[in-house]
């Protein structure tokens, strides 16, 4: 007959056992693992720690062997448990993923969840849990294009810079125009939002007219100075910059960031700019409007003016547009360039080196 070695504990010992069996917050299972070793500290049995305790005397004899090995901090230690098997094996969440990103479905651009399913043999819920671990998601799609512009870097360093250290006794100016700004109406009411129902629009609508509204903003403070015109030829561009000159200060030098829209270098427009010295222009780089910071006040305009709108004429356009950049201007918070030249740099490099190694370029 095996006999269980004896348990001998000193007095700080069974001080920190007894502190584990009464301690009110202590997890449940800590406070049987004391209570056993405190049994065999008093020379029980494994048998008879079990029959005390409720346990088999198998589960006293691992305690009372990981306590004589490691003390009282091999109670606190759970051996490690291999687990449950998993139900989708390694080769087919490689083979789902690989799917997913290099295959597209047959008569179809992209993949769902069920045809994913029918494709791997697995089911709807499996194929979810492989895309949400590993952050796939087929459904959505981002519009993206690097700038193929040569001073690509040149530009983007003086743009940057302009944000970041604006220069003394001048005003940077973020300007550019939002053509074609409908005038539509639904053709019947909505109905308005209520519990348990969303705001619902007609699908159909009843056009009454567009509008193109110039805007410039002002980088330091975030004001605007905006007008709206029926084109946005070169004409009309030169008749905004003439506006910005009669309501800038005449003492203050103006940087003035524009794209590369056509209007913006024509020929009237920069034999006029030559006659107006003050005036000191940076194009963005090609296919990079994003680097113009009045794009993300032409963002915030649509959505929260433009985009429920319902506009009867072209004339409540304009001022429904006007009426926004007024409460803007009465608390303008202006727009923080936050992203790095070098941060950018290395994006652009990275995606420059995806689109040499897709399949489709």
């Amino acid at each position: 007959m095996r006999v269980a070695a004896r348990i001998a504990l000193t007095n700080e010992q069974k001080w920190e056992l007894e502190r584990f069996a009464r301690g009110r917050k202590t997890q449940a299972r800590l406070v049987l693992r004391a209570r056993i070793v405190l049994l065999a500290g008093d020379g029980h049995t494994d048998l008879e720690i079990g029959e005390r305790l409720g346990v088999v005397a198998r589960t006293a004899a691992r305690w009372r062997a990981r306590f004589l090995k490691e003390g009282a901090k091999g109670l606190e230690r759970d051996a490690p448990r291999p687990g449950r098997r998993p139900a989708i094996s390694p080769q087919m969440v490689r083979e789902v993923i690989e799917k997913t990103t290099q295959q597209k479905p047959s008569g179809r651009t992209h993949w769902s969840t069920r045809a994913m399913a029918a494709a791997a043999g697995i089911s709807e819920a499996s194929v979810r849990r492989i895309w949400r671990a590993h952050g796939l998601k087929p459904h959505r799609v981002h519009t993206s294009k690097l700038s193929n512009d040569p001073p690509f870097a040149k530009k983007l360093e003086d743009i940057v810079g302009l944000y970041l250290n604006p220069p003394e006794h001048a005003l940077v100016l973020s300007l550019d125009e939002k053509s074609q700004i409908q005038a539509l109406d639904r053709t019947q009411p909505g109905l308005p939002m209520k519990k348990g129902r969303a705001q619902t629009m007609t699908h159909d609508y009843k056009r009454f007219g567009t509008t193109t509204l110039f805007a410039a903003l002002n980088t330091l403070d975030g004001k605007l100075m905006a007008t709206c015109m029926d084109r946005h030829r070169h004409q009309e561009w030169l008749k905004f910059l003439r506006m910005i000159d009669r309501q800038t200060p005449k003492d203050k030098q103006l940087h003035l960031i524009v794209d590369n829209y056509a209007t913006h270098k024509h020929a009237d427009v920069l034999a006029w700019a030559a006659r107006h010295p003050r005036f000191h222009f940076h194009f963005t780089p090609t296919s990079s409007s994003w680097l113009n910071m009045v794009e993300r006040f032409f963002r915030d305009l649509t959505e929260n003016q433009l985009r429920r709108g319902v506009f009867t004429s072209v004339e409540k356009l304009q001022d429904a547009i006007f009426d926004y950049i007024e409460q803007h201007n009465a608390q303008p918070k202006p727009f923080i360039w936050t992203a790095k030249t070098k941060d950018i740099h290395e994006e652009v490099k990275r995606g420059k080196a995806a689109l040499l190694n897709c399949p489709s370029a």
